[in-house]
Order: structure tokens, then C-alpha cells, then sequence
């Protein structure tokens, strides 16, 4: 049996992929990091009206909804290039479960969503005092 093989058939699956379709854009990137006691997300969506970015939390999983809408076809005079997806973009984190998931602050500005997520005050280190009969003194836990 012959098998005709596309060279660049590969390719395109890895570039849809990574970059998405027209109908599946790909996913919004992410920078993650912890300042103190405070984990800080920053998502990239320019072009994104902040109206249709939804949030929402259920248990330990943070999900990010956001549309960047086409414009309208009348708008278009000519196109020259389209390298911007255009469409509605999800993406799913999971949060740890020291972090207090109610104390959630978002921010969206020059096209990046930043949401602050407290660590949870039970997961805090602190100090444990131990008694005895020679002399009191408290250690780390």
C-alpha cells in the first residue's frame, strides 16, 4: 500500500497549535510569580474589551474567559495581514491550596490582566512557643 506523505503536514498541526485558528485561538500567555505573600498572574489580551473578560473560581481552579471580537467587515477596506486571532480565548489555572482564593484582585490595563492572589493565613509560617521547666523560648515551625 503507497502512503502519500505532505512534508509540511506536520508543521501545520505544530504552527495550529501554537498559534491557533481563526476558530480556535491559541492561549492567552501567562507570567506567574510570588512577591511575599502574594502570587501575581499576569495574563497578555490586547485588544480585549475588559467587559468580556470573566473570571471565575471553583475550588482550586481559576478560569479565564476573554473575546477579542473582528472587526466589523465593513470596517476592513483591504486586508493586508492577519496575525491577530480574533475570538473567545479560555484559559484554566490551577491554584494551590494554600492560597486564599476568596481575597482575588484583578486588574486589566494596557492589555494585560494582573490578579493578585494572597496566600491563605493558616498556610503562614509562624511561631510555635514551647514551654518547659527551665526556661521558655519559641522556635520556628
Amino acid at each position: 500500500m503507497l502512503m502519500r506523505t505532505d512534508p509540511f503536514r506536520d508543521l501545520d498541526r505544530l504552527t495550529q497549535q501554537v498559534f491557533g485558528t481563526v476558530t480556535r485561538p491559541a492561549a492567552m500567555p501567562m507570567n506567574a510569580y510570588r512577591k511575599g505573600d502574594t502570587f501575581l498572574l499576569n495574563f497578555d489580551l490586547p485588544g480585549v474589551n475588559p467587559e468580556s473578560i470573566d473570571l471565575t473560581v471553583e475550588r482550586n481552579v481559576l478560569t479565564i474567559h476573554a473575546e477579542r471580537e473582528a472587526p466589523e467587515p465593513d470596517q476592513v477596506v483591504e486586508l493586508i495581514a492577519d496575525e491577530c486571532p480574533n475570538g473567545v480565548f479560555t484559559r484554566q489555572v490551577f491554584l494551590g491550596e494554600t492560597l486564599d482564593t476568596d481575597q482575588i484582585q484583578a486588574d486589566y490595563n494596557s492589555g494585560v490582566l494582573s490578579l493578585r492572589i494572597p496566600v491563605n493565613e493558616a498556610a503562614k509560617p509562624r511561631k510555635v512557643s514551647i514551654s518547659s521547666a527551665e526556661t521558655p523560648h519559641q522556635i520556628s515551625a
